[in-house]
């Protein structure tokens, strides 16, 4: 972007549509509102570049933006500003306020720019952040199962530490599917089939038709979700070794980080290099504390949480890791 800017394009943007204004240092306004598709995205950016603005800035509030930013940036500086810091500059809330508003901060130069990751690396993290919520859904059905399993009194926990291990699967699946108890035992591994009398003891109960319904369901959502998980981690590792193997190996030395953990945090910082040091980057991603001073009193609250949530979960679950693995110096 140019030192001086002489005319800047403010964008507020919405589902089905966007407005534009273009604001000179002169004081000329110009808006217009534009559809959101790809005669609308493209009329834009005529508009722009025959009117040559030295920059576009719109809020960073959903990714309603990024087929517009993918259009603009081969062609001029795009400023995604962050639309909390941008909020601190009350006015009176329409859209075509909104995009002037927006327009005269890009004009001033007053957007600190948020940082905008290539279209590849979009898609990686779009990967790893899908697989997170099928995790998620996943765990939310177990937890349906064992709803199911506890008013029929199917203590399958006493004998299993997970029910829905392999063993765990089999002994549901054989349930569901009407199998007699010697068959149910035949076929799980010879360290659990020593557990016949216990497992034999929570066989001879049954459970009731609708609960067998409802389990099947939930086995067969289960399945299929495994199935996605794994397809999505295939994609997701493919990219993280042919990308940034180097910087998986790093992490992956850390004491308690593995493949989907360094993959995570590739995914939601990408390139660490944009830091000058570690305290920016822990301040990018909201995991420093707030600070008020006034006067002689300081004071530190919370966490700012202003980052990538994403981050923020998988650095917690690294670190429940890291304290529960032996002999490492960061436990």
């Amino acid at each position: 972007m140019s030192e001086i800017v002489n005319k800047s394009c403010g964008l507020d943007i919405h589902k089905h549509f966007f407005i534009a204004t273009i604001l000179s240092i002169s004081g000329e306004k110009q808006q217009q509102r534009f559809a959101r598709d790809d005669d609308g995205i493209l009329a834009l950016k005529n508009w722009v570049i025959s009117e040559k603005c030295d920059v576009v800035a719109c809020e960073s509030t959903s990714d309603f933006l990024v087929p517009i930013y993918d259009s603009l940036i081969k062609h001029l500086p795009v400023i995604i500003g962050n639309a909390r810091d941008m909020k601190a500059f009350t006015h009176k809330k329409t859209d075509k306020i909104d995009s002037e508003v927006i327009a005269q901060l890009a004009l001033n130069k007053m957007i600190q720019a948020s940082r905008v990751f290539p279209k590849d690396h979009r898609e990686f993290r779009s990967y790893v952040r899908l697989r997170h919520k099928l995790v998620q859904k996943r765990t939310d059905i177990k937890n349906e199962a064992h709803a199911i399993l506890a008013p029929e009194m199917f203590n399958l926990n006493d004998v299993l530490a997970d029910i829905f291990g392999k063993n765990g699967i089999s002994i549901l699946s054989g349930i569901t599917s009407g199998k007699s108890t010697d068959q149910i035992i035949e076929s799980l591994s010879p360290n659990v089939r020593k557990k016949g009398i216990l497992i034999r003891e929570i066989l001879d109960r049954e459970i009731s038709q609708s609960a067998a319904v409802r389990l099947q369901v939930c086995l067969n959502l289960i399945k299929h979700l495994d199935d996605e998980v794994k397809s999505l981690e295939r994609e997701i590792f493919n990219y993280a070794y042919g990308e940034h193997k180097r910087e998986m190996e790093i992490l992956m030395s850390v004491p308690g980080i593995g493949e989907l953990g360094a993959a995570t945090i590739i995914a939601e910082i990408d390139n660490f290099k944009d830091f000058s040091s570690g305290d920016k980057l822990a301040s990018w991603l909201g995991v420093v504390p707030n600070v008020y001073q006034s006067a002689d009193k300081f004071y530190n609250g919370r966490i700012t949480k202003r980052g990538s949530k994403e981050a923020r979960w998988i650095l917690i679950q690294i670190a429940q890791a890291t304290a529960r693995k032996k002999n490492n110096k960061l436990k």
